[in-house]
């Protein structure tokens, strides 16, 4: 079953992908796609529904971040071994974590904008894990039964604030717009095996990473039973959990995104991004 949520942003309405490749509208079976609608009832609830009598929408409006009310997201990094190595860093003996803020998350395909004063802003596609039931000290076997679904992530970082700042990765992670999420949810039932996934992304029509989630120094069940050693994980909290080597920073020479650059993404079944690199623009506030 595939999720999504569609409209403007701040107005996003829930609906499914039927089998058809059509959107169908759910907003007269729940109000949104969030905490409430992750656990296995839940679900189970909407997978029930003939898809073919829910609403159809026959326009194509912008999708939205696939999940409402993420309450953490959390990142695991250097995840695949040649990535590591790409990157001049040894092959982690347990997962790198970190944050991404939550105010960076927004739809798959919404414009990408450069931060103030950046230079170094690179591309990473990853499979996100989105929690659909309370998880803390949950083991390895069981991990799986705590996880709602699987969605494509572009865990966008700027490099120089990441790695030339000081202090701990998260600075050069969490940037607005720099965590397009989706375009679906896909419910794990349809991801039997998460650890077998082609993940791919392309510049400019030019690709750059090519991989898959097999060479993953650890797997799903293994990070969602780490991480709940550390922190309470609650439904709708999303962990994206690594890039396939073929980023910027391991260019010789680097190459970073600049305005006007095009970036195509996704993963094996869980849908393809499509983000514009727009600079940096002064959104409200002071």
């Amino acid at each position: 079953m595939k999720l999504v949520r569609y409209g403007n942003p701040g107005e996003e309405k829930p609906g499914l992908i039927d089998a058809q490749g059509q959107l169908r509208d759910l907003s007269d079976v729940v109000k949104d796609i969030g905490p409430e609608q992750l656990g296995d009832v839940a679900l189970a609830k909407i997978r029930s529904l003939n898809a073919n009598q829910l609403p159809l929408i026959k326009d194509q409006p912008r999708l939205g971040c696939p999940v409402n009310g993420v309450g953490k997201f959390i990142a695991i990094g250097l995840n695949y071994a040649d990535h590591a190595r790409e990157a001049g860093m040894p092959i982690p003996t347990e997962p790198v974590i970190f944050m991404k803020a939550t105010s960076c998350i927004q739809g798959a395909n919404d414009p990408v904008m450069l931060p103030q004063g950046a230079v170094k802003t690179d591309w990473e596609v990853e499979l996100g894990v989105v929690i659909g039931t309370l998880a803390r000290y949950v083991s390895q076997a069981e991990a799986l039964k705590y996880v709602a679904g699987y969605c494509t992530v572009n865990d966008i970082s700027e490099r120089a604030y990441q790695l030339e700042r000081g202090g701990t990765w998260d600075k050069g992670k969490g940037c607005d717009t720099f965590g397009p999420l989706g375009p679906w949810l896909v419910t794990r039932d349809e991801v039997p095996n998460p650890k077998n996934l082609g993940l791919w992304l392309a510049v400019n029509g030019q690709r750059m990473q090519s991989g898959n989630t097999q060479t993953m120094v650890f797997g799903v069940p293994e990070i969602v039973s780490y991480v709940s050693q550390f922190m309470t994980l609650m439904p709708g909290d999303v962990i994206t959990t690594g890039t396939p080597p073929g980023v910027g920073m391991g260019m010789k020479p680097p190459q970073y995104l600049k305005p006007g650059d095009l970036m195509t993404l996704g993963v094996e079944g869980l849908g393809e991004q499509r983000q514009t690199v727009v600079p940096f623009e002064r959104q409200g506030g002071l």
